[in-house]
């Protein structure tokens, strides 16, 4: 009996030990936490970032794609995107412009908007002060050092710097120049204004219709080499208008005795009589050349800059800068890219590629230096210009400032209005213009 009990006591024994062995196995195997919860998207992350890593210590680039907004000769444009992508395709950066209708306006909408709006814009300087006032824009020398802008014409830097920043990089320019028909004109052209004057009045024929020299006589743009000649101003970098101004008032008293000379100044007649071998001169920038060289005419080439006022100085003719400007949020999210965009277009190489391909006026000096660059005459004439070129003015008022000036040229050269007394009338009618601004 006793050895019986002993054997049901061994085999509960066996049963409870292996009970306890079973549950301990159980417990052993804990819940795991979220944290080691390892998800497809996860190792697909983690990926995509090791091989990120594995790249950038390859000294391999990411492809960028930089967008720009343009609404300028595709000509020109289609020639920019093409150098740049080729010169930068090995840095994995693509540059697309993109034409927009009314870009001043669009800009506004969308300069604040990293979704829908361009990392970089390419425009006329005269847009600078507006946009830089909205704070959309980064000035380039937080990308690009100021060594990389050495190059470029000061007066093309100056244009798009607005309140001591630089916010654009000039590309090209234009000015106006004296274009003359080599077939009519008697002569050497003279080198100064006095002198163009004499030869004016001997040699047009009002009443024939036949003219020395024409010009938008009553143009804001086509009269500012006289009134910068004569040190006064439309509007000066303060925003402030000079129309009343004693010498902007004697630069338009001198600029009448021309106007007289010179048909009725309005853009079509001016330079249908030039092209239809009516007029032997007319002063135009190098937007008229493909019709005048349609026209047939044997075309020379002589700088504004090359005449000389009265009182010693040289006419100064207003120019028009193009070049790019960066958006904020580009600038920040794109940075390295840019700065190789900005690079590129401040190069010698692209302003040479213009010059060749568009007749454009390169920014960088060292493009002259190429010989077909240099055989170019009207390109060598825009050059000489911009020892005395004025930038067009980039404060946001400039906006406001062309319909008074225009309608006191036209007082005095077409209605024969006392000039002072315009003069007051149409400072005030600027100043309000300006008031109403903001």
């Amino acid at each position: 009996m006793k050895r019986f009990v002993k054997i049901i006591l061994c085999g509960l024994l066996v049963v409870s030990l292996a009970g306890c062995g079973k549950n301990s196995t159980v417990s052993s195997e804990k819940e795991p936490d979220a944290a080691d919860i390892t998800t497809e998207a996860d190792k697909t992350d983690q990926g995509d970032k090791t091989a990120q890593e594995d790249k950038a210590a390859n000294g391999e680039k990411e492809p960028v794609e930089i967008k720009i907004w343009h609404d300028g000769d595709e000509a020109i444009i289609n020639s920019i995107q093409t150098s740049l992508n080729e010169s930068l395709k090995d840095s994995k950066i693509t540059v697309t412009f993109e034409k927009k209708a009314g870009l001043t306006d669009q800009i506004k909408l969308y300069g604040n908007d990293a979704a829908s709006g361009p990392d970089m814009y390419f425009y006329a300087n005269d847009s600078v002060g507006m946009f830089a006032e909205m704070g959309i824009l980064a000035p380039v020398t937080d990308l690009i050092g100021e060594e990389a802008m050495a190059d470029l014409l000061p007066m093309t830097v100056e244009a798009g710097t607005y309140k001591d920043k630089k916010y654009q990089l000039p590309v090209y320019f234009e000015t106006l120049l004296f274009l003359y028909n080599k077939d009519l004109w008697k002569g050497e052209v003279p080198n100064t204004t006095e002198e163009l004057y004499q030869y004016m009045k001997k040699n047009t024929d009002t009443a024939a219709g036949t003219y020395a020299l024409v010009n938008q006589h009553s143009t804001a743009y086509n009269v500012s080499p006289f009134i910068n000649g004569f040190g006064g101003y439309i509007l000066n970098s303060d925003g402030t208008p000079g129309l009343n101004n004693a010498f902007t008032k004697d630069a338009i008293a001198y600029n009448k005795k021309f106007a007289d000379l010179e048909a009725d100044g309005d853009y079509n007649t001016v330079n249908t009589l030039f092209n239809d071998g009516k007029a032997a001169a007319i002063i135009g920038g190098p937007w008229l050349i493909s019709g005048i060289k349609e026209a047939g005419i044997n075309l020379g080439y002589k700088s504004l800059s090359d005449f000389v006022l009265p009182h010693g100085s040289r006419l100064a003719p207003y120019a028009g800068v193009q070049g790019v400007c960066v958006m904020k949020y580009a600038a920040e999210a794109k940075k390295e890219a840019i700065s190789e965009v900005l690079k590129v277009l401040a190069g010698k190489e692209t302003g040479s590629m213009l010059a060749k391909k568009s007749s454009c006026a390169p920014a960088n000096t060292k493009s002259y230096d190429d010989p077909e660059v240099a055989a170019n005459e009207m390109i060598v004439a825009m050059k000489e210009t911009a020892d005395t070129a004025q930038p067009m003015p980039n404060v946001p008022e400039l906006s406001v400032m062309w319909a008074p000036t225009e309608s006191l040229l036209a007082a005095v050269n077409k209605s024969g209005e006392d000039l002072n007394k315009a003069a007051e009338k149409y400072q005030k009618e600027a100043l309000t213009a300006i008031a109403d601004m903001q």
